[in-house]
């Protein structure tokens, strides 16, 4: 066994976008080594493919409003294990350190002297940028790089700094971003953000069930009707996700840069 993974102790895994390919090897290491694996609803069968048989698997599938297991209960299911003696991973979507809850699970079990570590993934921002032929900065007109989530809590309203995100020298990538994109896209233009600021829309990234919708800010709201609420989404908003850049990027590499799940809206 790992000498990093004693009996009794926790790491929390990133498992990437989806795409197994994306799955680093210390990750699979990991779950080799496990006693039981706890995974969120986003990790799918291809991923849950690479745990060996003999390995529990126990699923507390947390999407947007649907959740198996409210975050309480999956502190307790975690430290339980590991007090039980077991080898546990907490495997979850993209990484783990962003938007992943992280804090409330290291907290929950160094409060009970169980030792917790951390394995990176993929995020879904790096893995949307790839598939579109696109970098999350660029030199002299994208300098700063900022992710949000778009989920608030039931009944909440979306708070964020609107004014620092309309920054346009930044790229902005929004997590969970299909049910907001209209207020997102009011906001920014009111706080500043231009109309024909580019925006690219990434739905299942990675899977092959992959859309790439691209158009501008002001036609945010339009871009994502054909969306299911169902359907992973994160928006990228800024010059560095410009047509114009997938288009040569898509020419080199012999692509079809309108294919069926490449769309441009303006």
């Amino acid at each position: 066994m790992p000498h990093d993974f004693p009996p009794g102790s926790v790491w929390l895994v990133g498992a990437g976008p989806g795409d197994p390919d994306l799955l680093t090897r210390k990750a699979e290491r990991l779950l080799a080594a496990a006693d039981i694996v706890f995974f969120d609803a986003l990790v799918g069968r291809e991923i849950l493919a690479h745990i060996p048989r003999h390995v529990e698997q126990v699923g507390v599938g947390k999407r947007s409003g649907r959740h198996s297991k409210d975050q309480p209960a999956i502190n307790t299911l975690l430290a339980e294990a590991a007090l039980a003696g077991k080898r546990v991973v907490r495997l979850k979507g993209g990484d783990p350190s962003i938007f992943g809850r992280s804090t409330e699970e290291i907290d929950h079990l160094a409060a009970r002297h169980i030792a917790v570590r951390i394995c990176p993934g993929i995020t879904a921002a790096s893995a949307a940028a790839a598939s579109g032929g696109a970098s999350l900065t660029l030199r002299g007109l994208a300098r700063k790089l900022t992710f949000v989530t778009a989920h608030a809590r039931a009944g909440e309203a979306l708070d964020l700094d609107w004014h620092a995100l309309a920054d346009p020298d930044a790229t902005l990538a929004v997590y969970m971003g299909r049910a907001a994109a209209a207020e997102v896209s009011r906001k920014l233009i009111a706080a500043g953000r231009a109309g024909d600021t580019p925006v690219m829309v990434a739905v299942n990234v990675s899977l092959p069930s992959e859309r790439i919708v691209r158009g501008k800010l002001s036609a945010l709201a339009f871009l994502v009707e054909t969306i299911s609420d169902s359907d992973p989404s994160l928006l990228l908003i800024g010059e560095a996700v410009a047509t114009t850049r997938y288009i040569a990027a898509t020419r080199l590499s012999g692509e079809t840069p309108f294919s069926s799940n490449a769309s441009t809206a303006t």
